[in-house]
């Protein structure tokens, strides 16, 4: 792209504005996404869920992402169809997503039935957080290409760090307060609030997309060659890439060992280091909370002094003291637990800090929106299976327990012999991370160099 005069984009304060913009949607998208994470003790208490069901629910996720390869669909739609028809498709999806879930717990849909071998509201949360899933990931891997898109040679690393700091602002709201409100007011009216915030994102986003185009009418007036326009055989390039594949596995299993996180975390406090309910989710939501400051810090390293891979590195190799020092079944000391967060904090700015800005880096323009829909069907699957099977295995190596805490009886879940899926994935992660700055290495990437361009 040869551009002759300034741009929409050349302007510091308009670009962050469009920065922020984004960002808001996003953080009620990931507000939504973990709106019923800290609930998992209520759930039981008062509508008699068990570890299978809430891990049911929040696995569904990915159901339509994972199986029928919406992900995959939307990102092409992404290439072909542009940001501005996204952005809204995306939020949209969204929103009729979040209200089937609201209206599974408002009572509106049907009850006491059985469908697919689920309870008809487990399976109506489900189905409407599934739907959702879609838009959420649809909304990232779009927000993900108009970042690039106004950034690319500026402050990429420190720009996407900063939305996704302000994203997980949006997470870490509902595992801070999310119980004490859901007690307060009720299930129903809580997750309410967070679909409101959604229909404000879409405010948002339309309002963007006036500026998005008038950006694209000024970098078609300094081009003095025309665009190459994606084609469907360009997937082919980027599945036949290495590097390519080497960033998706480290999305997954770095996703999957932090992301499930939030779902169990607050479970976690409450029967292994004996946090009340009402505030189980706090210790959990300083992980978000801490990546709001060094997700941007550690990106602005990355722009301006390189070490890309070697930040991935190490935020793997924190990651694997984090879940290893969790899976102990002697160390029960809330204040261990809090200066674990901490760190499991720290890894989670790292990683993704400089593994987003690295993709740019390894595909042209005209693919980047089909990679991260790629790479974000890939992290699905992750985000699907491991809360699933955690669940699973947490009742499985429970049995009865679910049971007796509907009958009101004070007793606690072992997670043991569950954390070990965590601890696994972590390694995994570490291994992925040293392949791919070996391969950076053989093919010249560049993802140990600088993103500002001098």
């Amino acid at each position: 792209m040869n551009e002759l005069k300034l741009t929409l984009r050349d302007s510091k304060s308009m670009r962050w504005a469009m920065l922020v913009i984004l960002s808001f949607t996003m953080f009620a998208g990931y507000m939504f996404t973990e709106v019923i994470s800290p609930l998992k003790p209520i759930l039981e208490r008062v509508y008699g869920w068990n570890s299978a069901d809430f891990g049911m629910v929040t696995s569904a996720y990915g159901w339509f992402n994972v199986f029928f390869v919406m992900l995959i669909i939307v990102g092409v739609l992404l290439d072909r169809f542009g940001i501005r028809f996204s952005t809204i498709t995306s939020v949209f999806i969204m929103i009729i997503g979040g209200i089937i879930k609201w209206a599974a717990f408002q009572g509106l849909l049907p009850v006491d039935e059985v469908i697919f071998g689920l309870n008809s509201q487990v399976f109506y949360a489900a189905f409407g957080y599934a739907m959702f899933g879609v838009g959420v990931e649809y909304a990232g891997i779009t927000v993900s290409k108009s970042v690039v898109k106004w950034f690319k040679g500026k402050e990429l690393a420190l720009a996407m760090g900063m939305q996704v700091a302000i994203a997980r602002l949006g997470s870490f709201a509902p595992l801070a307060f999310g119980a004490k409100t859901a007690n307060t007011l009720s299930v129903p009216t809580y997750i309410l609030i967070a679909v409101v915030f959604l229909i404000i994102g879409l405010i948002g986003f339309v309002y963007y997309n006036v500026k998005d185009k008038q950006l694209d009418l000024q970098i078609k007036l300094n081009l003095t060659s025309p665009e190459e326009k994606f084609r469907l055989r360009d997937m082919l390039l980027i599945i036949s890439n290495r590097g390519f594949w080497y960033i998706a596995l480290l999305c997954v299993l770095f996703y999957s060992a932090v992301f499930p996180f939030y779902k169990y975390g607050p479970d976690l406090m409450v029967n292994k280091f004996g946090v009340s309910e009402n505030w189980a989710g706090l210790l959990p939501s300083l992980v978000p909370f801490g990546t709001m400051i060094l997700t941007p810090f550690f990106g602005s390293i990355y722009d301006k002094k390189g070490k890309g891979a070697s930040i991935m590195i190490l935020g793997a190799v924190l990651l694997i003291i984090v879940h290893v020092v969790f899976f102990l079944p002697f160390i029960t000391s809330v204040v261990v637990a809090f200066f674990n967060v901490l760190i499991l904090g720290v890894a989670f700015s790292l990683v993704p800090s400089a593994m987003w800005p690295s993709v740019p880096k390894i595909i042209p323009d005209k693919q980047l929106g089909s990679a991260y829909a790629l790479i974000f069907w890939i992290q699905n699957f992750g985000l699907w299976g491991i809360p699933l099977a955690v669940g699973l295995v947490l009742d499985a190596t429970n049995p009865g327990v679910a049971a007796a805490k509907a009958a009101g009886q004070d007793i606690t879940y072992n997670y043991t012999t569950t954390w070990t899926i965590f601890v696994a994935l972590t390694i995994l992660a570490l291994i992925v991370s040293l392949l791919l700055k070996a391969e950076d290495k053989k093919k010249g990437y560049g993802l140990e160099l600088p993103n500002i361009k001098q």
